[in-house]
């Protein structure tokens, strides 16, 4: 009798949109796994323990991920060619896309949107506590003050920082229009690939797309500022795209092969 293989660990944060990310590659190629949810800095003990890093954090078999390139490439090689090119020109275009993104977009929606988000201590504990283990939700509190003050220095969250998030953050959008202004389905052609996933994931917490795994407020909770950032994204065509991409792929999952 065949014994199943078990599922994958996957290491999270609720509000994380690199977690999204990997979850997405993930749930793409129909790779089980169970997701382990944890709260800020708590999530630093448990991806240490388990690997070494921040999260996510991938166990499957023998193998320890640490990064979200790393479990896309892990999800693209249980089924070849779901998410990066077989060709090797083609993967390095896309390979490229998918870094850019990592850097100068996903660095900057977090950066752009712990600025909003910082400030309400009462939000973050909201959105800090979903789905993770009640004994670490009832140290929030406690951990908040401390998360906070971590995570302005980690981050450079600062008036004049989150202006130049802003700024990059629009530019990639624009630089994502153009690359699709002659009809292009996808961003490397007419096949979904990791760089249409990666653009969508990390572009997730400015259009607030509704499909999103990760844990988001309500446009209604975040303050007038922020929603106002938001709304100007989501009518861009880079951001109609973004949305376009949730709605349509983030459900889709290969077939198990």
């Amino acid at each position: 009798m065949r014994v199943a293989n078990p599922p994958a660990t996957f290491i999270t944060i609720p509000l994380s949109h690199y977690c999204e990310k990997a979850r997405w590659a993930l749930d793409r190629v129909s790779l089980p796994y169970l997701e382990e949810p944890h709260v800020p800095l708590l999530s630093r003990f448990v991806a240490r323990r388990a690997a070494g890093g921040t999260v996510p954090v991938l166990i499957h078999g023998n193998l320890r991920l640490t990064e979200s390139s790393d479990i896309l490439r892990h999800a693209d090689s249980m089924q070849p060619g779901v998410l990066y090119p077989l060709d090797a020109v083609p993967r390095a275009e896309v390979e490229a896309m998918e870094e850019r993104f990592d850097t100068d977009l996903g660095t900057h929606v977090r950066r752009w949107a712990y600025t909003h988000l910082l400030p309400d201590k009462t939000l973050l504990r909201d959105l800090w506590s979903r789905g993770v283990p009640r004994r670490e939700a009832v140290w929030l509190p406690l951990i908040v003050p401390i998360a906070r003050k971590l995570l302005r220095r980690a981050y450079k969250v600062t008036p004049a920082g989150a202006v130049r998030s802003g700024d990059r953050i629009r530019e990639v959008f624009v630089d994502v229009a153009a690359r699709l202004k002659d009809g292009r389905r996808f961003l490397a052609g007419d096949e979904f690939t990791a760089a249409d996933l990666t653009f969508a994931a990390l572009a997730a917490p400015a259009v607030f797309a509704p499909e999103c795994r990760a844990v988001l407020p309500t446009l209604a909770q975040v303050p007038a500022a922020m929603r106002e950032d938001v709304m100007a994204l989501r009518a861009t065509e880079a951001g109609q795209f973004a949305l376009r991409l949730y709605a349509t792929e983030r459900a889709f999952r290969q077939p198990a092969g």
